[in-house]
């Protein structure tokens, strides 16, 4: 290993300034890093700067001064583009770790980290949970999938906005812990809805009940945080579940069920007097 690919991170190239990605900046800069940002929207050029992080013109200036990226872009196509041959790997130094924040499919970060390894670049995906709020705290509990090196030199970085890091094994794994966690999420967002709505047909006392189910076997994540939740990833979160289970040839019925009810669910959320009209 070279001093590059062992060296202490000191410097953190961000690729998305949006709702995760700012917040991530800002904890980044507290705790120490040098933080250079690079966005296609360069309206976002004085949050990124009101939270510590340095402007970047492009890829290439901002990989040319990384020593870790993350990339937390929304979409595959995004992530294919910024993860190119003319991206960064173009640019990348040897031994910077590259690790995808973004909800994709465990086989696309496989086929991006192929030709990146070979260049000497690391690749890991570190996908995070909790929502916004939790990003805003920096409680965020990020999956992390790469070796075990990898990960150990990357986790000061992680540690940084993250309460929780659970090294989930070789890269792409994380992607399916988040595919996991997003599957238990959307289906206790729809029994939620469900229970509540029943209850309040019935005219009791919404939150009362609420507050009761939290002290029961019942209680779960989208329950305590009833509210908070904007649905705005429901349907691509549950369309890669269902990729992967055809890929493996697993039938996930109620999955397929829960990701259909929040495409209904989603303008209505939360407003138990229209649900199931």
């Amino acid at each position: 290993m070279n001093t590059q690919e062992s060296k202490a991170i000191k410097s953190v190239g961000v690729v998305g300034a949006g709702r995760m990605g700012q917040p991530i900046i800002g904890h980044l800069a507290r705790k120490g890093f040098a933080v250079q940002v690079y966005d296609t929207d360069p309206g976002k050029r004085d949050a990124v700067e009101k939270r510590g992080g340095s402007w970047a013109a492009d890829l290439q200036a901002l990989a040319s001064a990384s020593d870790a990226i993350l990339i937390c872009v929304g979409y595959d196509r995004e992530l294919r583009e910024v993860l190119s041959g003319d991206g960064l790997l173009k640019h990348a130094r040897r031994g910077t770790i590259i690790t995808i924040l973004s909800t994709v499919l465990p086989a696309t970060v496989r086929e991006l980290a192929e030709p990146a390894g070979k260049r000497g670049i690391p690749v890991v995906d570190s996908t995070v949970c909790r929502g916004g709020w939790a990003a805003d705290e920096g409680t965020l509990l990020s999956f992390v999938g790469g070796s075990a090196e990898v990960v150990a030199r990357l986790r000061p970085v992680l540690a940084a906005y993250s309460s929780d890091i659970v090294h989930t094994g070789d890269v792409g794994t994380a992607q399916v812990a988040k595919a996991v966690n997003n599957m238990i999420m959307w289906s206790c967002l729809v029994a939620d809805h469900e229970a509540l709505a029943l209850a309040h047909r019935y005219g009791l006392d919404v939150e009362m009940m609420r507050k009761a189910l939290l002290t029961t076997h019942s209680s779960n994540g989208a329950l305590e945080h009833w509210g908070k939740q904007t649905m705005a990833w429901a349907d691509d979160d549950m369309e890669i579940v269902a990729a992967m289970a055809k890929e493996c040839g697993l039938p996930l019925r109620q999955a397929a069920v829960v990701q259909e009810i929040c495409r209904t669910l989603k303008p209505r959320r939360f407003k138990l007097d229209q649900y199931g009209k």
